[in-house]
């Protein structure tokens, strides 16, 4: 058993001066351990101090590039994008609501005109940007109305949003291009990918509902009925869910 060293202890027999005296001896020992570790941190401290300074000089010229950079490039450039989309975006709206004359009006959204940019033209020159991501959403849904499907899922498929409702029409969108040149399998696809985008009352019915009609035309009837179920239990107060029971019907007895 260990003797506790208490202050002015003395030993009773040999047995006890023979343990105290360990006990200091490896009390010393720690010491001058510690002491050495001491000593070799200090030593390699000062041996890469030069190494260990220019490193830190390094982290904060790199985090002072990130604020400069954010502020003196990356802020204006966004008000510049936002401010050149604000031109093409006129001519969409209209679009929007003319009567006659919409594929012009789009075509002037695409190109520009009277020396200032058009959707294609912010996309590229404003990559990386708000505006430049949202002048693919406009281009590729203008490229749709003019029925190039080709340009239409090129530029969709370059828009990346999180909002509840960009984010599932332009998948959705993707899906109609795809649709309209008889690919049904990949219709079928992006109508999926948009009713699980972002739950919600208006697009995901309505695109488990397109899903459900592609996959019915393809004769995947299962995954028309899976499709249509989820409207029934989650959905039926949508315009979807009106008659859903019927679609349900008709994929059950196609199997």
């Amino acid at each position: 058993m260990a003797t506790y060293k208490k202050r002015g202890y003395k030993p009773k027999n040999k047995s006890e001066e023979q343990q105290v005296e360990n006990m200091d001896s490896t009390t010393a020992e720690v010491f001058n351990t510690l002491d050495e570790t001491a000593s070799k941190s200090e030593q390699w401290i000062e041996k890469n101090s030069k190494v260990l300074f220019g490193s830190l000089v390094v982290i904060v010229v790199v985090f002072l590039g990130y604020l400069g950079y954010n502020k003196y490039i990356v802020e204006p450039n966004e008000l510049d994008a936002s401010n050149e989309l604000a031109f093409p975006r006129k001519y969409f709206d209209e679009a929007a609501t003319a009567g006659s004359g919409i594929d012009s009006l789009l075509n002037l959204g695409l190109e520009g005109a009277d020396g200032r940019y058009g959707f294609t033209d912010i996309a590229e020159k404003f990559s990386g940007t708000d505006a430049g991501n949202l002048a693919n959403y406009y281009a590729g849904v203008s490229y749709l109305q003019l029925k190039k499907y080709d340009k239409a899922i090129e530029y969709l498929s370059k828009f990346d949003s999180d909002d509840e409702m960009l984010g599932p029409v332009s998948l959705g969108a993707i899906g109609d291009a795809f649709a309209d040149i008889d690919q049904q399998e990949d219709a079928l696809e992006y109508y999926e990918k948009a009713a699980n985008k972002k739950a919600n009352e208006f697009t995901t019915p309505l695109f488990l509902y397109k899903a459900g009609q592609t996959a019915m035309l393809i004769k995947n009837y299962s995954k028309a009925e899976e499709m249509f179920t989820k409207i029934k239990e989650n959905y039926s107060k949508s315009e979807q869910g009106r008659d859903v029971e019927k679609f349900i019907n008709a994929a059950k007895y196609a199997q």
